[in-house]
């Protein structure tokens, strides 16, 4: 029963040996109409109302020291999660921010990228981040210790927190779904019900998940300028 209920995770689809259930990855594309690049209209105005709204919260997060057009990519990266999390939402579409494959290349491709700016560029601003502030000498080596072994989980945690949710979720449609073959008719609408709060409740998850995985990359790219 468990490798039926955790099937629904396979990249299964294949033609000529080649997986196609990662292409879902690009369907986000198709979400932006051709008239959003001719004329500004209303889908115009409200991807530009979002993204001015996270490009000034980034912003602020990274403070006077970051880069120009630095929190672009942040932007970028939360309409990239977001694009995936709500497609797999839909019946018969890969989810892909459900494998360790996705969400593991951008956290640790963003982490090692901060990482190796930080220690080439800011050493000493590194090593201040070892101590926190007040920290008594006799518990500064165990602080150091923490502080390092907190740094390097960084990008397992970020991985990890996306693909958990977005596997928890779907599997629980997925059970409450394949429950009602043996439920009686009179229950059939309470279980529609129950499935319509899961799937609002799941949109909630793809938009917060999204937001907290940008924020969090922000965070850790101020901390290295």
């Amino acid at each position: 029963m468990m490798n039926n209920l955790f099937s629904i995770f396979d990249p299964s689809t294949n033609l000529f040996n080649l997986s196609l259930n990662w292409l879902s990855t690009f369907i986000g594309i198709l979400f932006i109409p051709l008239s959003f690049w001719l004329i500004p209209n209303r889908h115009y105005t409200l991807w530009n109302f979002i993204s001015l709204k996270l490009n000034n919260e980034f912003k602020t997060l990274l403070g006077t020291n970051g880069f120009k057009g630095t929190t672009f990519i942040f932007v970028s990266l939360f309409f990239f999660i977001l694009f995936n999390n709500f497609l797999g939402l839909f019946p018969y579409i890969f989810t892909s921010t459900s494998h360790l494959n996705i969400t593991l290349s951008i956290s640790l491709t963003l982490w090692l990228s901060f990482m190796i700016y930080g220690w080439i560029n800011n050493t000493q601003n590194m090593f201040i981040h070892m101590i926190p502030q007040g920290t008594p000498p006799i518990l500064m080596p165990f602080m150091v210790l923490i502080e390092t072994i907190s740094n390097i989980i960084r990008p397992g945690t970020l991985a990890v927190r996306l693909t958990a949710n977005m596997i928890a979720g779907h599997l629980l449609l997925t059970l409450l779904s394949s429950t009602g073959i043996n439920m009686p008719n009179s229950l059939l609408g309470f279980l529609i019900f129950i499935q319509i709060l899961l799937l609002v409740l799941e949109s909630a998850v793809a938009v917060i998940q999204a937001y907290v995985i940008s924020v969090l990359s922000t965070l850790y790219s101020s901390e290295v300028n």
